[in-house]
């Protein structure tokens, strides 16, 4: 029996990627516009509320050009607000791993778009940082706004 679930347990984690194991460490959120107006109107959202879109990439067309096309669109969003990282990496300047802060903007395999992000109160657990969970809470509210407008 109690290797019966135990081999169980294994499947189950083999099923859910790590990433998305813990609740509440990916927040996304669902949109009926096509992914290039989410992804413009996000751009415009992070403007809008201080943060800047430092680099962006159509991971679609990016695998095209190496001959492994994606049946979906793919795009990330590099977004930061200098006055926030500037918080966090005075203090803790190994936390420029988990900057900046990235959007995903996708098609799920229903046809959906779909904005997602890791919480940046993950990163603060991950580097045993709890002094930055103010900041790290005040840049997630943030940019669950940008994602609401931008999906909406």
């Amino acid at each position: 029996m109690v290797g019966t679930a135990i081999a169980a347990s294994r499947r189950d984690r083999q099923r859910t990627p790590p990433a998305l194991a813990g609740s509440g460490t990916l927040h996304s959120v669902d949109s009926a516009r096509p992914v290039s107006e989410v992804g413009d109107r996000l751009v415009a959202a992070c403007g809008s509320r201080g943060f800047a879109v430092l680099g962006s990439y159509d991971i679609r067309a990016k695998l095209a050009e190496k001959g492994l096309p994606l049946p979906r669109e793919s795009r990330v969003y590099e977004v930061c607000n200098g006055t926030q990282a500037h918080k966090v990496l005075s203090g803790r300047p190994e936390m420029v791993a988990a900057l900046p802060c990235r959007i995903a903007v996708y098609q799920t395999a229903q046809g959906k778009t779909r904005l997602s992000t890791i919480r940046p109160t993950t990163f603060v657990a991950m580097f045993v940082a709890p002094e930055l969970k103010p900041v790290a809470e005040e840049v997630e509210e943030t940019l669950v706004a940008i994602m609401a407008e931008a999906a909406r």
